[in-house]
């Protein structure tokens, strides 16, 4: 039920100077697809519903635990073990009453994805790092269906972004994940995400990586930054205005080293000078 106190335009004035009204009234028209609610996804959630945004589509199949305390920004002791997409949704009702959400409780499968993606203007990728099936599959239906697709990771205290739009390099063209193991599409997905890799100089304790067992470190800035570079990028796509640099490049952001860096990786992973780094990291 819509509160009697809420006014679209009134709660999001402060946008506008950045924004035309025109534009803000666009954004309110416009669908995200956003699965995986996690460390960036219910970030990207929130900075999206206050950036405007008037639907979404969310999945995922979690409940929120104490490990989720350093970083998530639905993870409080009220939510412990409650559904990710539940407490995320409620949230963003919190924020914009009149929203749209479709919620996807089972995450995302083979029998959900075209409803998932039904819709959606842009799609905003939120798994897991190690999700590497749906993540796959995910990109290849928003490359079929002509849906531009956004994901961004929180690297150490800072992020990298990726942006794949229709008509353009597809994600597996850049990760070239076909025919690789678990332990390889990670190494592929790392080292494609920041090929400059802004982040590993201060990492203090390598043993907390560890890519077989689907393990690694985060912080609560570096999703906090996905969120602000991602609800940007996304902007620029649904109104048409601002450069969008799509793969083969990405940009990395490290606020630790207070640098950026954006890098043209023609081929991507097929790249020699990435398959030398592959072929390094191997070994380590």
């Amino acid at each position: 039920m819509l509160d009697i106190n809420f006014n679209y335009t009134t709660a999001f004035s402060r946008n506008i100077g950045w924004l035309t009204q025109q534009e803000q009234d666009l954004l309110k028209s416009k669908r995200i697809a956003i699965a995986g609610l996690g460390g960036v996804g219910g970030s990207h959630l929130l900075a999206l519903t206050r950036l405007g945004v008037g639907a979404f589509h969310i999945a995922d199949l979690d409940v929120f635990e104490l490990a989720n305390f350093n970083r998530q920004v639905g993870a409080t002791i009220k939510h412990l073990d409650r559904a990710k997409v539940d407490v995320l949704a409620e949230m963003a009702m919190d924020i914009n009453p009149s929203l749209n959400i479709r919620r996807f409780p089972q995450g995302i499968n083979e029998a959900n994805l075209t409803g998932f993606l039904i819709g959606a203007d842009v799609y905003v990728d939120g798994l897991d790092f190690f999700a590497f099936n749906a993540r796959k599959a995910v990109f290849a239906a928003c490359h079929k269906l002509g849906i531009p697709a956004v994901t961004a990771a929180p690297l150490g205290m800072g992020t990298a972004l990726i942006s794949f739009m229709p008509g353009r390099m597809s994600f597996e063209d850049y990760f070239q994940w076909e025919g690789c193991s678990e332990a390889e599409q990670a190494l592929r997905f790392l080292l494609g995400l920041a090929p400059s890799g802004l982040h590993g100089s201060y990492l203090v304790d390598p043993s907390s990586i560890d890519l077989v067992g689907k393990k690694g470190p985060s912080t609560v800035m570096g999703c906090e930054l996905c969120a602000g570079v991602t609800a940007t990028e996304v902007l620029k796509i649904l109104l048409q205005r601002g450069r969008v640099y799509s793969a083969p490049y990405s940009q990395q952001f490290d606020a630790y080293t207070n640098r950026f860096k954006r890098v043209w990786l023609p081929g991507g992973n097929r790249n020699p000078l990435q398959k030398l780094k592959l072929h390094l990291m191997k070994k380590r």
